[in-house]
């Protein structure tokens, strides 16, 4: 079949060439010049912007019309135990209809079929209606300090404006396209460190125990209701991710407590109300403590407009159903994207294998997937041009 041949199938072709680069977060290892010069082949602006470590890209086709941006990274997660890949994980195998390689699916396959869409789109339509853009950075799987963030800011104080953003991210379940996100919650963790007094275990009035001192307040925090969630939303959760105490061995009592905690929290709350209930649960039992907080990402939610209209209407064009809505999951970079006014959705490939060991990717669902781009370009030149 012409489409597992690399040949003949330009979005496998491109994914392959990207994947064999072992961008490593934050290296972005010659992919974003890849890119730029198959963008500047076609019109568009390029503009390489380096922050320390950070590779970022933004290059835009037009200026003075409406914008829509394709964002992506090209950074992936590290291997991890290369014993455990069946084939090695910057050299792109296929294998059936697969194609097995870090940064498959998340997001290299994404990034050829834009490129690729792309391509197409202004194959037809040289001078469409709407401005398209690339916003592509090498630190979204890292501390997410030097890409996207300072991309968006660097905008903002030039009063550019992101109208539509599509970010490639994995958002597709067990068919490619069933989900596309239209929003994320906000992630907000903690640093909790309780202080105690250091003892013997035999002689427990000369001591404080910071473990026994704060278990009732760490059990209250787990079992608040934060909030009842929306229609978009499912209701905050909290979490603690870790917890460390003490010396290691059995006769000591800590001195010190250290706990990390997240809340991936809905539009009902902000992050301001969080901490202030959290404040007032620690005080209420008295505990010494120190509490430093990371305020990840914002929730967003882009619940209608052009965009989601055109997205829906893309995918049930080439695929023949309609996509499901939905916010779940972790961060994405349309979190630095969205508080500008940007409308932002997430549709990318199936995320069975991401961030695992032999991660792969449909052949296939690569190929529909620039389908399904192109076509949403389509759909917004035709809202454009009613």
């Amino acid at each position: 079949m012409s489409w597992l041949d690399p040949k003949q199938n330009p979005v496998l072709s491109l994914a392959m060439d990207l994947m064999s680069r072992e961008s490593v977060t934050p290296q972005d290892a010659g992919c974003q010049p890849l890119m730029a010069d198959r963008l500047a082949a076609i019109g568009f602006n390029i503009e390489m912007l380096e922050f320390a470590d950070t590779l970022n890209m933004w290059a835009r086709h037009g200026s003075g019309k409406p914008l829509f941006c394709f964002a992506g990274h090209t950074d992936v997660v590290p291997t991890g135990p290369l014993a455990q890949w069946h084939t090695p994980p910057f050299t792109p195998t296929i294998i059936g209809d697969n194609l097995f390689g870090r940064g498959a699916a998340d997001m290299k396959g994404s990034l050829a079929a834009m490129i690729v869409a792309t391509e197409r789109f202004l194959g037809q339509y040289p001078e469409p209606a709407f401005n398209i853009a690339y916003l592509i950075t090498s630190d979204e799987e890292g501390p997410f300090i030097n890409g996207t963030i300072r991309v968006v800011d660097t905008l903002e104080a030039r009063n550019e404006k992101i109208n539509w953003c599509l970010v490639g991210e994995p958002s597709s379940g067990q068919k490619l396209a069933d989900v596309i996100k239209n929003g994320r919650r906000g992630s907000l963790t903690g640093h909790l460190t309780v202080t105690g007094i250091q003892g013997h275990v035999a002689y427990p009035h000369l001591a404080d125990n910071p473990v026994h001192k704060a278990a009732p307040a760490l059990a209250e925090l787990a079992s608040e209701q934060w909030d009842n969630g929306n229609a978009f939303f499912p209701a905050t959760s909290f979490q603690i991710a870790n917890i460390n105490a003490g010396t290691g061995v059995s006769n000591i009592v800590p001195g010190e407590l250290k706990v990390m905690f997240n809340f991936r929290y809905s539009t009902e709350v902000t992050a301001e109300q969080l901490q202030q209930r959290v404040y007032a649960m620690l005080d209420k039992y008295g505990l010494n403590y120190q509490l430093d907080w990371i305020l990840n990402g914002l929730p967003f939610l882009t619940d209608s407009g052009n965009l989601v209209e055109a997205v829906v209407a893309a995918v049930e064009q080439v695929q023949g159903f309609s996509p499901r809505l939905e916010t779940t999951g972790g961060t994405s970079d349309g979190r630095f994207i969205a508080p500008t006014g940007a409308q932002v959705v997430e549709l990318g490939p199936c995320n069975a294998t991401i961030h695992k060991v032999n991660e792969c990717v449909s052949i296939h669902d690569l190929t529909i997937l620039a389908d399904i781009y192109q076509a949403l370009l389509q759909q917004l030149q035709q809202k454009l041009t009613a």
